[in-house]
């Protein structure tokens, strides 16, 4: 672990030697490997299925961690599962979710699969990467995840196996009798093999492989972005760009003292390469509390508890969650933490001082993506930390902010804080081959090389990098471009408000005008006419201040704490259309919005009298937003 505090500190490791000629781990196994023969006792990794700070917990070391992946590897192999080969995993966090994400990538080519999806999404994602073999969880109490891919799995003709996680493994006492007993009926509608998770595992050998490892760089996992619309992307990521996530986390922030709490979910970026691939190369220690991690029972509630528990000295959060933590009180011992690390969303400049004074704490706010196998810049450990900003780009990471069109050719690259693309060249990046789908690929490259994040972004003079907002998330009002961040930016400074998503609902005239929804917090009384006095003071550019201002209990949100606008749009576009439709006299309304490959949002409609199609494009003909009949 080195000081990392400047671009002086950067330019100086980037200096020690090329990326390419660096001597690191050729495989995953061999990752794995490494830090099992140097750490054999430490401890790798731990999860309690209960949040209470007293509960059972199972810790395993890096020499039974390194054992548990070599196993998986030789099951999977077993099952059929070759180099280029597909095994997904429908898992909350728990032991073997890590198991078989090492296990996996070791094998074939792993893909891990929001479980909070629905059957026909995950089944859409499975045919997407052709799936062997898919790892999950046999039905349990308050969880449906079993029957959802059960399901699933009936409408995924190329999955072979499905290998069972039972977590009746980690009850103890009266529950660990009582569960059997109320346990849901296990599904067998589909036509794969049903196989027990460990009880295949312990038929394997644990000291060593059964085939070949592959030494050369390869596609060895498949992460889909979004995906709760039912039309995920689907992104490759090589060994190559885990090992260096892997590496920038032991080489600038962990080393083999430090404890991680993790609870974000391991089939996201943020926990599977920041976290696991920076424990692995450290020799560090990652807690998993509980299999929902922030959205367990109780883990706000216990959270500082369980930093005393575990001599926690990283926390690993998003801005939702630190926005629940500040809700309670410090109630114990933090004084082993270090620093908290956020990402997947900006970080509100109140949000950050509050925590700082509670923890005394200081975030290191990052930021990274999917598409660029995570990491890209960071404010830096051991410097200067500039709240709202992302800070600088990792060594080896060149961050380009450019103006292209369609194609990706570069018009202009922007002058210092002049805002543009952020567009992104590093080990992670796979130029020309991101995406499965070839199609998506097309114009995704700057110059061919650096990917274009679709996110909105400006330099400041010190090299400190600053996300804007979204490329696709402008508002044009009347040809007249609007950044969100703008609305958002100024809405956040309400006392009351917790969280705000600005996006542009459709308009018969200018064909999009601003609309904000606001997440309170907790106790607050503010009202949408309240909030719009206040943005008529504080958005300076009138065309920006919102036509429309909504309170919502909860905005939603990805599993990582981002606000998830395309369900604000769909609420938009179903409130807008309805008002119209209302204001003709005509009986009809929207059913639902949907997204559509080629079309976007698209709004069913269903009749409440004979209305004709005539009438309806009359009136629905001046919006952009396609309609179409219920089916």
């Amino acid at each position: 672990m080195a000081a990392y505090a400047s671009r002086a500190d950067r330019d100086a490791i980037e200096a020690e030697s090329v990326w390419n000629d660096r001597q690191l781990p050729r495989s995953i196994h061999e990752f794995v490997s490494a830090t099992a023969r140097a750490h054999p006792s430490r401890p790798a990794l731990s999860f309690q299925l209960l949040s209470d700070p007293g509960a059972p917990a199972e810790t395993l070391s890096w020499r039974e961690l390194h054992a548990r992946v070599t196993q998986a590897a030789n099951l999977f192999r077993r099952l059929g599962v070759q180099q280029d080969d597909v095994i997904a995993y429908i898992l909350p966090n728990c032991t073997e979710t890590a198991v078989t994400l090492l296990g996996g990538a070791v094998a074939g080519i792993v893909n891990p699969i929001n479980p909070l999806l629905e059957a026909e999404q995950i089944a859409a994602i499975l045919r997407e990467t052709g799936a062997k073999v898919v790892v999950t969880l046999r039905t349990f109490p308050k969880t449906d995840v079993g029957q959802k891919v059960a399901e699933a799995v009936r409408h995924a003709p190329c999955v072979d196996t499905v290998l069972e996680v039972d977590l009746l493994r980690y009850l103890t006492g009266i529950k660990r009798l009582i569960v059997p007993l109320i346990r849901p009926k296990n599904p067998d509608n589909h036509h794969a093999d049903l196989m027990d998770f460990h009880k295949e595992l312990a038929k394997e050998r644990a000291d060593g492989l059964d085939f070949a490892d592959h030494t050369e760089d390869r596609i060895a996992a498949l992460f889909h972005t979004g995906g709760t619309t039912g039309m995920p992307k689907i992104a490759r990521h090589t060994v190559s760009g885990m090992v260096y996530n892997g590496w920038l986390g032991h080489r600038l922030l962990f080393s083999e003292q430090d404890t991680l709490i993790c609870p974000l979910p391991l089939f996201h970026v943020f926990a599977a390469y920041p976290v696991l691939m920076s424990v692995i190369a450290a020799g560090a220690h990652v807690v998993l509390p509980t299999p929902a991690g922030y959205r367990g029972d109780g883990v706000f509630d216990n959270f500082w508890k369980l930093i005393e528990r575990w001599g926690v000295t990283f926390v690993i959060t998003v801005p939702t969650a630190i926005a629940a933590l500040m809700q309670r009180k410090v109630d114990a011992d933090v004084s082993t933490l270090r620093y908290a690390f956020s990402g997947s969303a900006p970080l509100p400049i109140e949000l950050y001082n509050r925590f700082e004074k509670a923890t005394g704490v200081t975030i290191c706010e990052g930021y990274g993506l999917t598409e660029a196998t995570c990491l890209v810049s960071i404010n830096p450990p051991d410097g200067a930390k500039k709240i709202g900003s992302v800070g600088l780009p990792f060594p080896y990471t060149q961050v380009r902010i450019l103006k292209c069109d369609a194609e990706g050719n570069v018009i202009a690259e922007c002058d210092i804080d002049e805002v543009g693309e952020i567009c992104v060249a590093n080990p992670g990046v796979l130029a020309g081959a991101t995406y499965t789908d070839a199609s998506k690929n097309l114009g995704l490259y700057a110059d061919g090389q650096f990917l274009r994040t679709g996110d909105l972004g400006r330099f400041d003079a010190d090299g400190y990098l600053y996300i804007t907002g979204r490329a696709k998330d402008i508002i044009i009002r009347g040809g007249h471009n609007i950044d969100p961040a703008e609305i958002e930016q100024a809405l956040a400074g309400h006392r009351d408000v917790a969280f705000v998503g600005a996006i542009g609902q459709p308009d018969a005239f200018a064909g999009e005008l601003p609309c904000a929804y606001v997440e309170l917090v907790q106790g607050a009384t503010a009202t949408p006419e309240d909030l719009l006095d206040y943005a008529r003071v504080h958005i300076h550019e009138r065309a920006a201040i919102p036509k429309h201002v909504e309170i919502l209990d909860e905005l939603p949100k990805t599993a990582v704490g981002k606000v998830f606008k395309p369900d604000l749009r769909k609420r938009a576009i179903q409130r807008v259309y309805d008002a119209a439709l209302s204001e003709a006299g005509l009986a009809v309304r929207v059913a639902e919005v949907v997204e559509d490959r080629k079309r976007g949002l698209v709004a069913h409609l269903e009749r409440q009298g004979g209305e004709d199609d005539a009438a309806v494009r009359h009136v629905l003909g001046n919006f952009t937003a396609p309609w179409e009949w219920r089916q």
